[in-house]
Order: C-alpha cells, then sequence, then structure tokens
C-alpha cells in the first residue's frame, strides 16, 4: 500500500491509500495503530511529507563507494547524527539555499528512508523489519563548508538548516517491500543522472541499523531514518557541484517512486 498525506476540502490532514496518481481511498484510525482503508475516494489536493516524525536519524558513510569518494576510513559502526522537524520539507516543494546564516556548498544526498511503526528498544537484528511501517525516498541535503569547515566537528548544523530534509512522494508499506536491501537507489541533477547505487551496497544493513539505533534507546513511533547515500554527490565532483537556484533534484528509488524538489534561494 502507498500512504499518501493530504489534506480535504476543508484544508485538513488525512492519509490516503493511493490508487492512482491523483486520488486515493481515505484511511481512518492512526496508521501507527489500529486503521482500516475505507471505501471513500478522494482527490489528491497536495503532497504532504508522509510522516511527521518526532524523530529524524540519519546514518553518515553507509555506502562503501561513498565513504571512500570523501576519504574517509569505513566505519566500525553506524555513524548517525539527527536532524530537527524544521529540516522536513513536502515533495515538490523548494529546497532554500540558506543566505542569511549564508552556504554555497548545499549539496544533494539520495537516500532509502525508512519509518519505525511501533515504538521499540533492544530489537533483536533477526527481527527488526517487523518494527518497519514502510519506506519512502529521501534527500539529506547538506550545506558542505557549515558541515566540514565551521560546524565545530559536528554535522548538525550543516545539516540542519529549513527544507534540508525532503521526503516522499509517499510512504511505501514494508509488506510490499519484505526485502529492503536490494533497491536501486538514483539520483538526478536537472535530469541529469548523478548518483546510482543498491541498498544491497550498504555497510550496516537495515536489520542492522535498526538493532544499532534501538540500542538502550527507544526509538518512538514514527522515527525516520535516512540510510546513507550512494557515490556521486556533488562535493566529490571535479569539480564541485552544488545546488543552485533553478536546480531540481530528484530521489528515484525502485518499489518507491520519485521525489523531486526545485532549489531556491532563501
Amino acid at each position: 500500500m502507498k500512504i499518501t498525506r493530504t489534506r480535504d476540502e476543508s484544508g485538513c490532514i488525512i492519509h490516503l491509500s493511493e490508487t492512482e496518481a491523483n486520488e486515493g481511498y481515505l484511511i481512518e484510525g492512526d496508521i501507527f495503530g489500529a486503521f482500516e482503508v475505507t471505501n471513500q475516494r478522494m482527490p489528491i489536493r497536495e503532497r504532504l511529507t508522509p510522516v511527521t516524525p518526532p524523530l529524524i536519524v540519519c546514518i553518515a558513510q553507509n555506502y562503501k563507494a561513498h565513504a571512500l569518494e570523501l576519504g574517509g576510513d569505513l566505519p566500525e559502526r553506524p555513524v548517525f547524527f539527527i536532524k530537527m522537524p524544521h529540516t522536513l520539507l513536502d515533495p515538490d516543494k523548494p529546497i532554500l539555499l540558506p543566505r542569511h546564516l549564508r552556504s554555497d556548498k548545499v549539496d544533494f544526498e539520495a537516500e532509502l528512508a525508512l519509518v519505525i511503526g511501533k515504538t521499540c528498544r533492544n530489537v533483536p537484528v533477526e527481527s527488526a523489519l517487523e518494527n518497519v511501517l514502510g519506506y519512502t525516498a529521501a534527500n539529506d541535503v547538506s550545506a558542505r563548508d557549515w558541515q566540514k569547515e565551521w560546524g565545530g566537528g559536528q554535522f548538525c548544523r550543516g545539516k540542519g538548516f529549513d527544507t534540508f530534509c525532503p521526503i516522499g512522494p509517499y510512504l511505501v508499506t514494508a509488506d510490499v517491500i519484505p526485502e529492503p536491501g536490494n533497491l536501486r537507489v538514483q539520483g538526478f541533477l536537472n535530469g541529469e543522472l548523478m548518483q546510482d547505487g543498491n541498498s544491497s551496497d550498504l555497510i550496516f544493513s537495515i536489520p542492522e541499523l535498526i538493532a544499532f539505533l534501538s540500542g538502550s534507546t527507544t526509538l518512538p513511533a514514527g522515527t525516520l531514518i535516512l540510510t546513507g547515500t550512494p557515490s556521486g554527490v556533488g562535493a566529490a565532483r571535479k569539480p564541485p557541484r552544488f545546488l543552485q537556484s533553478g536546480d531540481v533534484y530528484s530521489v528515484e528509488i525502485e518499489s518507491i517512486g520519485s521525489l523531486s524538489n526545485p532549489v531556491e534561494e532563501e
């Protein structure tokens, strides 16, 4: 099932089970608890982020080729950082290049993301996927100057500007993707292929990530986990290619779909 978050005619936020490009069946109840898909067909008036997560966790350098292209060593255990809620961005809405706190090195990172379906802690690797509600596409937008040069040795400033976490276009439930470890992940800048990887190349698999992140740590239902980006990012290119006003970056993931966002100046 494709779960789409949108608005009804009165502006209230609703979830639909998307059946066609512009419509779906109304979902009643809590998608993180008891819910049912009704027979009421409704239009998709506006695509919103499929979830509003209480926690956004991102994994750094989780594709071998990407770790090597940035000159880093392969990690012994997952390296993660946090994005804040204000970074979330709906499909088709503009990524804003920071100008008040300026960055001229805003980069793109196509990523497979997952959503935790039930609050969990100390999850065994063997049963980790039982805690996943579904999967979506994400773009871990990154201001490399603030990340690498001016961030004080941590990633949160460079990764944490408004609009720096587009996700969507919908959430594909886990029953549709029983094996998330073999999905093609691509990124296109103005239609040109920039990133082309497969989740089979993850250094740490999705079950391993869930087990690690939940170790002695509660992951609330709705937690969004970005699993890492394949090689081809703008900072690693010669010459580097950073996002500019007027660009469009699209993330395409096998069995999920395409997430596109234009780029504008703040």
